[in-house]
């Protein structure tokens, strides 16, 4: 009995249901590993039959290799860097000022229907059009990436955080009224704690949407980064930069998203146990 208390368990059920959980989740690991195995193997295979042109679709090894010879002329990581660097950047400002943003609006309902209009515009437009305004006012520079990061975050998350704010339960709101809670009590206590899990989503949508507005940015002013690398990849037919490139992005977006998984089910643990 003391064995599954210490597991966390509450019962020898739960025991035995927690451990099926980490069962699967361990299942799910090793078949998202097979799958991964099973395509860079096919992809090299295919390469090396023929079966497709190594030149335009590059191959793992061939990738490795432009890895290796970039490592060596020190390029590498500070290209990495540099674009981390920027999407990181534009990623915590963008989701901030989105999440201020919609608090400001969601505080007064009167800025609500002035800014509402202006809001779906300026969602609707793409943002990569800005794209030139940012170089021309900002400079080409890290200002100008890091404004397109921001603009292609920022209104998303403050129309899915205010309309997160907008459907909490009604019934909450009211009995807290009732009880003489004031408006900021109120978004403190019920209206922001609940809209968290809406906040979390908007995360893990910002971590894609960051990386394309850097992406783009460093194609259009950028001399480092894997944009850069990208572009210039393209220009000199060496394919093999540009894919080299692209699963860097890869798997760096991937570990951004998986923080932010982990994130969550920390704050979901923590609520469970509240």
């Amino acid at each position: 009995m003391k064995a599954w208390l210490e597991r966390g368990a509450t019962s020898p059920q739960h025991a035995l249901y927690l451990r099926r959980l980490r069962i699967r989740q361990m299942w799910i690991w090793v078949i998202r590993a097979i799958i991964f195995i099973a395509f860079v193997g096919m992809w090299e295979g295919a390469t090396r039959a023929g079966w497709i042109d190594s030149f335009l679709f590059s191959s793992p090894s061939l990738i490795w290799k432009q890895a290796a010879q970039l490592a060596q002329a020190g390029d590498l990581f500070h290209h990495i860097g540099m674009t981390a660097w920027e999407t990181i950047a534009g990623f915590i400002l963008g989701t901030a000022g989105g999440i201020g943003l919609a608090t400001c609006i969601w505080a007064s309902p009167f800025l609500s229907r002035v800014l509402d209009p202006y809001l779906v515009v300026l969602n609707s437009m793409p943002k990569v059009a800005l794209g030139p305004l940012f170089i021309v006012t900002l400079g080409a520079n890290f200002s100008s990436i890091l404004a397109m990061a921001i603009a292609i975050t920022i209104i998303i998350t403050t129309l899915v955080i205010y309309t997160s704010f907008q459907s909490v339960d009604e019934s909450c709101l009211l009995l807290a009224r009732s009880f003489g809670a004031t408006r900021a009590q109120i978004f403190r206590t019920i209206i922001f704690p609940a809209s968290i899990p809406d906040m979390i989503a908007a995360l893990k949508v910002n971590v894609g949407l960051a990386w394309v507005g850097v992406i783009v940015g460093e194609f259009l002013v950028s001399k480092a980064g894997l944009g850069y690398l990208i572009i210039y990849g393209f220009q000199v037919f060496n394919l093999n930069l540009v894919m080299l490139s692209l699963v860097v992005v890869a798997i760096i977006a991937t570990l951004m998203y998986q923080l932010i998984a982990w994130l969550e089910a920390t704050l979901l643990r923590h609520r469970h146990r509240g």
